[in-house]
């Protein structure tokens, strides 16, 4: 599979698996979640996306009882995580409304938080994953830069950020914020068009997208884009969501789609889009059915 360089030293696979599910499967044994990743592995996918606030603050730590059972299976793979929600559940159940938390302090326990529930001493990429109003640049960011440096993070980005948002953080830093996580797909196009996509295409940025299957709205409905999607997928001998998924793989951006689901033939899917190459006509074919018009 398709890699895409982060840095110098870590590089992503070009789809990623998402695991923000993992902890609604009523299996959450450490052997059924070895074999998503067995599933992912034999594709070539070998990142994973996580949170910390994934399954109420327990996705990571389901994840970690795999890594936990074999160690060597860890430096096969790439993880991402991300950190400042604070939600009124889980080990947070206490506090009295969800709210971001980008001080130094929160970003340094989630951190450890992380690590522990993993079982790894670092994580390759660490997110904000939600903009705060009360973030102070310079804190932030100089809390990114420390665990860049003492070795618990390989590399920080951002989630769901303007591209103010990110020049503001980035002002502070020394090291380069490597990717912006964005919801971008063919349910929600607006990316394509209102600078998002733009700013990172020429800061030559990684984008991930979550959600790229419009959170199963792309796969259950029937519309004009569906059944135009249905007629691609048949041609090519694919399912609906390799065509979504390989409308955001033809953007000149190196879009990473974050791909998650719980079933394991699903799962063994994944890469199908990898088959699929867009013409331009095509892709514009995609894009004009989910505007609902003509472009102009």
């Amino acid at each position: 599979m398709e890699r895409v360089a982060l840095t110098e030293d870590l590089s992503f696979s070009r789809l990623v698996y998402g695991m923000w599910r993992i902890g609604d499967d009523p299996d959450t044994s450490a052997a059924h979640v070895r074999a998503k990743i067995d599933a992912c592995l034999d594709q070539g996918i070998t990142t994973l996306d996580q949170a910390d606030i994934y399954g109420d603050y327990t996705a990571e730590a389901v994840l970690g009882q795999a890594l936990k059972a074999d160690p060597a299976l860890r430096q096969r793979l790439e993880i991402v995580t991300k950190c400042d929600i604070v939600a009124p559940c889980g080990k947070y159940a206490d506090v009295a409304c969800k709210h971001y938390d980008t001080s130094a302090a929160h970003i340094a326990a989630s951190v450890e938080s992380s690590l522990r529930d993993l079982g790894t001493d670092y994580i390759d990429l660490l997110l904000i994953h939600r903009p705060d109003p009360l973030m102070d640049h310079d804190e932030t960011g100089g809390a990114l830069d420390a665990l860049i440096k003492a070795g618990k993070i390989r590399a920080a980005g951002v989630s769901n950020f303007r591209p103010w948002d990110v020049e503001l953080l980035q002002s502070a830093m020394t090291n380069r914020l490597v990717t912006n996580q964005i919801e971008v797909s063919l349910a929600r196009i607006d990316p394509f068009t209102d600078g998002d996509l733009a700013f990172h295409q020429r800061q030559r940025d990684a984008v991930m997208a979550w959600s790229p299957l419009g959170g199963g709205s792309l796969m259950t409905s029937d519309t004009a884009l569906t059944r135009l999607m249905d007629g691609m997928a048949a041609d090519n001998g694919v399912d609906r969501a390799a065509i979504a998924v390989a409308f955001l793989l033809r953007h000149p951006a190196k879009i990473l789609p974050v791909l998650g689901t719980n079933s394991l033939s699903r799962i063994a899917s994944i890469s199908d889009a990898c088959k699929v190459k867009l013409t331009r006509v095509q892709w514009f074919q995609l894009y004009e059915a989910a505007l609902g018009r003509e472009v102009a």
